[in-house]
């Protein structure tokens, strides 16, 4: 049941070559994605020089076009999520000596901003491909992976840690080796959930994608032609009009690629479930359907197949007549303590540059006081994931346990998780001046708008994989109401919840700088906190303050991993054995 490689159906017509009406079907749909695969590949990799303007026209006749640049930049960048998550979770996984260092590098990469990425990676890029904008199309594209990666590969982590007991027996039974174990059993039964956390990332890339898009470099601000980009044109401009035909123009992305990439995905995963899926039907996808029904593509498939069950074969573990050599070898503890000594080494190395930088660049009064708006920010952001949890637990729950509820809420759960905040400025600047409103409180709940969907769509993925024997038992026992909760639901989602709970809680903090700094023309609202000093910072140009900031925050994020969400990770992780 978990062989990730293996078709689910043969075609009884596989060796027939000639096409059927399901060939017929999709060849125009698959010539036409590859024509405008093709086109918008050729428009990123043309002649550009510094100085160059890249003018951004309003008119919505350009939306197509801006639509299809932003979508291929951001599927480019979920294909590197991908690989980095494969890579980062089976390294994390498998070694802990590696987990040592890897989950706290993964906390401070989610908890660094978009604005801190790009401004690494902005001039090697384009130093690597001089005189053509395809340097400045992989800084976006790198900018965009920075907000989709972490969460995809959390989950992937999370997910292989909790791989129920006797399927890790049953694997040391069989004498799998790492990566037959891979790919056989861990992500197969986490698919489910990497999925639902892949539709996260893209909906985390829209929410980024102003700033991933309008990059500035050498005193120049580059808008490379997308959606991002049109709509922070539409910003300046004070265009409402723009900003709605920017809406109409993502939603009518976001299910295109719901229909052609993620409802396929996520009905052909069905096949990945632990147990028994639930009584109600199952994920439906008419494309899935028609590939299934056509000649070709099951040709394509068998043979696809093939080659990866053959690769299935490589690094596997020799028999010798016994299971001795199966087993895990221990490592050797003097390995561990050099390992854990080049790591307390390091922590030191970079306190001691800290304190440097602290005291001859921005000095401690400096640092008392973004401490504080630390602390004001993080109030908020505990506050905002608790209310979160909340409403979209309970939701969650009820979705997961009715599949074709949730098929129906998909496109619209990733709509609104895409939903950039920015959108929401000129609303928000209209009724806080006319009402007067305090910017402290009222800004507040913006920084959990495009962050809380990560509690909704892992929980939604968690409660999908319920046993449906642990329902009848329920039943059989009587179990209902808060009792029903407490015993059945909640335990089973707890894994998932604090996978989305984390991701949330350390996207709410690059949220901030979006949320609490409020510009719509002239009109500016300002919340204390620390996203509005870091994006204060960047506009006066104070590299040392943003510094800063950006370090203020990954102190933050950290200590509330390791100290509170680490620790309800670890109870999750014992209930799931």
């Amino acid at each position: 049941m978990f062989e990730l490689f293996s078709p689910r159906t043969r075609s009884k017509t596989g060796s027939r070559s000639t096409p059927n009406r399901w060939d017929w079907a999709l060849l125009p749909l698959v010539l036409g994605i590859l024509a405008l695969m093709a086109y918008g590949a050729s428009q990123m990799n043309r002649p550009f020089a510094l100085g160059e303007e890249l003018p951004i026209s309003l008119d919505p006749a350009y939306l197509p076009y801006y639509l299809l640049r932003t979508i291929l930049r951001m599927f480019t960048a979920l294909g590197f999520s991908l690989l980095f998550s494969f890579v980062f979770a089976a390294i994390a996984a498998k070694y802990r000596t590696a987990e040592k260092a890897m989950i706290p590098m993964l906390d401070i990469l989610q908890s660094v901003p978009i604005l801190g990425f790009q401004a690494i990676a902005i001039a090697p890029f384009i130093a690597l491909f001089p005189g053509n904008l395809l340097g400045v199309e992989c800084a976006a594209i790198f900018a965009i992976f920075t907000s989709q990666a972490w969460n995809m590969a959390f989950s992937l982590y999370q997910s292989m840690r909790t791989v129920p007991a006797e399927l890790n027996e049953a694997a040391r039974i069989f004498r799998l080796s790492g990566w037959q174990r891979f790919w056989r059993l861990e992500l197969p039964y986490a698919t489910p959930g990497l999925l639902w956390n892949m539709m996260m990332s893209m909906s985390g890339g829209w929410f980024f994608l102003v700033a991933a898009e309008a990059i500035s470099v050498a005193g120049q601000d580059i808008k490379l032609p997308g959606i991002g980009s049109y709509i922070a044109v539409a910003i300046q401009a004070e265009d409402g009009r723009a900003i709605a035909w920017a809406i109409g123009a993502m939603m009518a992305g976001i299910l295109l690629y719901d229909q052609l990439f993620f409802r396929p995905l996520l009905a052909w995963a069905d096949k990945f479930r632990f147990e028994e899926s639930q009584g109600d039907a199952a994920q439906q996808s008419w494309l899935l359907d028609w590939t299934r029904r056509s000649r070709w593509v099951q040709a394509v498939a068998n043979a696809f197949w093939a080659c990866m069950r053959r690769a299935l074969g490589w690094f596997s573990v020799p028999y010798d007549g016994t299971s001795i050599r199966a087993r895990v070898k221990a490592p050797d503890p003097r390995w561990t303590r050099v390992w854990d000594a080049l790591l307390a080494a390091a922590a030191l190395l970079a306190t001691y540059k800290l304190v440097v930088f602290v005291h001859q660049d921005v000095g401690w009064g400096e640092v008392l006081h973004v401490l504080g708006l630390g602390g004001i920010t993080m109030v908020r952001v505990m506050l905002l994931i608790a209310l979160a949890s909340v409403v979209w637990v309970p939701v969650a729950v009820w979705i997961g346990l009715r599949p074709r509820y949730s098929q129906r809420v998909q496109a619209v759960a990733q709509f609104l998780a895409a939903f950039p905040v920015n959108l929401l400025f000129p609303a928000v600047v209209y009724v806080m001046v006319a009402w007067q409103l305090n910017p402290n409180v009222w800004l507040s709940p913006l920084i959990i708008f495009g962050t809380q969907w990560y509690i909704l769509f892992n929980v939604v993925a968690g409660a999908s994989t319920l046993p449906n024997e642990l329902r009848l038992a329920a039943d059989n026992l009587g179990l209902k109401g808060w009792l029903r909760w407490r015993r059945v639901y909640l335990p089973a989602v707890f894994p998932s919840f604090i996978t989305g709970a984390i991701t949330a809680s350390g996207g709410s903090w690059n949220a901030s700088i979006v949320a609490e700094y409020v510009s719509w023309g002239k009109t500016s609202l300002v919340a204390d906190g620390l996203g509005s000093y870091i994006k204060h910072m960047t506009e006066l140009g104070d590299f040392h303050r943003i510094a800063l900031g950006i370090g203020v925050m990954c102190v933050f994020v950290m200590l509330l991993n390791r100290f509170f969400w680490r620790k309800l990770y670890l109870l999750a992780e014992d209930r799931g054995r």
